[in-house]
């Protein structure tokens, strides 16, 4: 064997190698990703041995890819390739570059798996948005180890480096081989029918495909399966967001008849609501809680083992919750813009929140005639370019911001939860004691990489991992214990807020509304009704409560309810008239309340889906080959029903395309 070896040529021996260690190279970051990483419900070896023998041969393509320059330089050069210092250097610097590149993209890669569950793809770009950059890198810099990770790298380059290098030399201190004209064609040939059928990557009439790693459901499974860089590229898209008017048209009839337009032009494309004012009802207070990255399967009022959210479980016993409740996407910034709004922010790239041509909009919390409008964030409002979502859409709204606050800042998100809601009750009891009503709108950020927590008032302590049962803590889906602790810390917080808001007085004057911006990424878990984690629609299924313990009796309500709907349904529980121009309903219009889905938005198995869904059926489009699906959650919830369900698969079809192409539509054409 080793004879036959030393008989092929050395410079072809040399893109051998180079091409198996860069190979080796990609199938350790694989490595690192299924054992500190991939969390599935899936537990044949069957199906995760397929996962590897795909996600191996994506290895090879893009290891194969990047080897094609080196490989021409290779069989144009032939020997000379060892015995010139160009060709020598060239040969140095583009596997550093390679290497580098690789090295930073995977870890990046694996940073972004950790967060959000999915692999890195091209939204990313919208962490270095202007303005926003400097806190981003100081989220990853209390988030994560980043100087041990440089470091690591610094000592991961000198070892790849030192190995290339070692090959190279190895090859050019071995003796040239003589090769006949006809002798070196075919070892020209051959290597180009290798690269092919590598790159190439089936034995099947059509080229290895992204698509085939997405023979599960199940989102680690085709992370696995796929190579992230070549992911990457297969999703890159430029495309600038826009609207396509013919497509609102055709499918208005359908969404207008859900919203219940009055008078519905297509022609107009019409879909404002005029609800009338009720000047029976108590002009209450509202606080809008927004609970960061609050998943409905994390807390306790939807059985997650732990238990870790008594208060909102006590909030839940005593209000309305609805346990079908859902935001249109996972992102804090998307899930403002859309409860400010009224739409789904549904733009491809970015958020819809940093697009100028988008944020100017006709909103409800504008309308709220003869309240305070405040909009309270411990850090600073141009994260994301929030603060023209508010500021731009509502007239007299004051911010409260990092710099207003006594408090010091805890880490990149500002000042603690825990100070933050110290200091809101002050300004909601300055407004209830001068018998102003107000609206607010209070935004938390602990429950969020770094995890910071505090003691509170001297009496919240971080459980430690000797304190609870590790096996609860994985069945329940929480990644570590931080995650834990930070839910905790939220809780901790919310009643804290209860109770200042009852030693302030205006407790029982005063609706109360907690929802989840998303949730938080979660290991995999089962618990739950629906197999919501296999689905992926679990990232935006959320808690919502609804409080006030003077005209709010306890109830359970299973209607699908969304994010869009929570100002149109707080203006109608305090009687204020108002216009809706956009896609929210009241929540407690009970009017075809069998019909009501909410639209959302998730990534499973690397592909992209819009839906909608309640508490019966789902109903997905996959965003990218159009393929749909019809789910009944009170059955198998994993089995496509569609065929067996022509008319309803129809209906819902048209409801969920409205919704997206309304979006698209109003997100430009809904200004003031």
């Amino acid at each position: 064997m080793s004879h036959i070896w030393s008989r092929i040529p050395r410079y072809i021996r040399y893109i051998f190698m180079q091409t198996l260690y860069l190979f080796g190279f990609l199938v350790v970051f694989r490595l690192i990703f299924f054992f500190f990483f991939f969390s599935s419900t899936i537990r044949e070896s069957g199906i995760i041995a397929k996962a590897w023998y795909l996600g191996l041969k994506f290895d090879m393509r893009l290891a194969l890819i990047i080897m094609i320059p080196v490989a021409l330089i290779a069989v144009v050069a032939r020997d000379r390739l060892f015995g010139t210092g160009a060709l020598r250097r060239i040969n140095f610097w583009y596997f550093f570059i390679i290497y580098l590149l690789l090295t930073l993209f995977y870890v990046i890669d694996l940073g972004h798996y950790s967060y959000l569950g999915i692999r890195l793809e091209p939204s990313v770009t919208r962490f270095l948005a202007s303005g926003e950059r400097a806190t981003n890198a100081r989220m990853m810099w209390e988030s994560y180890p980043v100087v041990w990770g440089l470091l690591g790298m610094v000592v991961l380059m000198t070892f790849i480096r030192f190995s290339y290098r070692s090959i190279y030399r190895r090859y050019a201190g071995k003796e040239g081989t003589p090769v006949r004209p006809w002798g070196y064609a075919g070892w020209v040939v051959l290597m180009v029918v290798l690269f092919g059928a590598g790159i190439y990557g089936n034995f099947a009439y059509f080229p290895l495909r992204w698509s085939q790693a997405m023979f599960t459901r199940d989102n680690a499974v085709t992370s696995l399966a796929l190579n992230p860089v070549l992911h990457f590229a297969a999703n890159f898209n430029l495309q600038a967001d826009t609207f396509d008017e013919a497509a609102t048209r055709k499918y208005y009839p359908y969404i207008a008849g859900y919203l219940g337009v009055e008078q519905p032009d297509a022609k107009t494309l019409k879909f404002s609501r005029s609800v009338p004012g009720d000047a029976s009802k108590p002009k209450q207070n509202i606080i809008i809680v927004m609970m960061e990255s609050v998943g409905a399967s994390m807390t306790s009022m939807f059985g997650n083992p732990m238990q870790a959210t008594p208060n909102l479980q006590q909030l839940a016993d005593q209000g309305v919750l609805y346990e079908n409740f859902y935001v249109p996407a996972m992102s804090t910034a998307r899930t403002v813009f859309g409860v400010t709004t009224g739409l789904p922010d549904v733009v491809r790239v970015k958020t819809a929140s940093r697009n100028p041509a988008i944020v100017d909009q006709r909103v409800v919390m504008d309308q709220f005639e003869g309240y305070e409008k405040y909009y309270l964030l411990g850090g600073n409002t141009n994260w994301a370019n929030i603060r023209a979502v508010f500021t731009n859409n509502v007239e007299g709204l004051q911010i409260f911001e990092e710099g207003y606050f006594k408090a010091p800042k805890a880490d990149v998100w500002g000042v603690a939860d825990y100070d933050l809601i110290t200091e809101a009750d002050e300004i909601f009891k300055k407004a209830h004691d001068s018998k102003k009503p107000f609206v607010a709108f209070l935004q938390t950020a602990d429950n969020h990489e770094p995890y910071t927590t505090t003691s509170g008032a001297g009496d919240f302590k971080k459980l430690t991992s000797r304190e609870i049962d590790a096996r609860q803590l994985k069945a329940s889906g929480f990644v570590n214990i931080d995650q834990f602790n930070a839910l905790r810390y939220l809780d901790y917080n919310i009643g804290h807020l209860m109770k200042l808001a009852k030693q302030s007085g205006y407790l029982d004057n005063t609706i109360f509304v907690f929802f989840g911006d998303h949730s938080a990424r979660l290991d995999a878990y089962q618990f739950m009704p629906i197999p919501e984690f296999e689905m992926a629609t679990y990232v935006t299924h959320v808690p919502c409560i609804v409080y006030n313990p003077r005209t709010l009796a306890p109830q359970r309500v299973q209607r699908a309810g969304s994010l869009l709907d929570v100002y149109p349904t707080v203006a109608g529980m305090v009687g204020m008239p108002y216009t809706n121009y956009t896609l929210g309903r009241d929540l407690t219009d009970t009017t075809g309340a069998a019909q009501r889905f909410a639209f959302i938005q998730y990534v499973r198995g690397g592909g992209t889906y819009m839906g909608a869904i309640n508490g019966q059926y789902l109903y997905e489009v996959d965003s990218k080959t159009g393929h749909t699906g019809l789910y009944d959650l009170k059955a198998d919830a994993l089995k496509n029903v569609a065929q067996q369900n022509p008319g309803l698969a129809r209906d819902m079809d048209n409801l969920t395309r409205g919704f997206y192409e309304s979006a698209r539509y109003l997100m430009f054409n809904n200004k003031k």
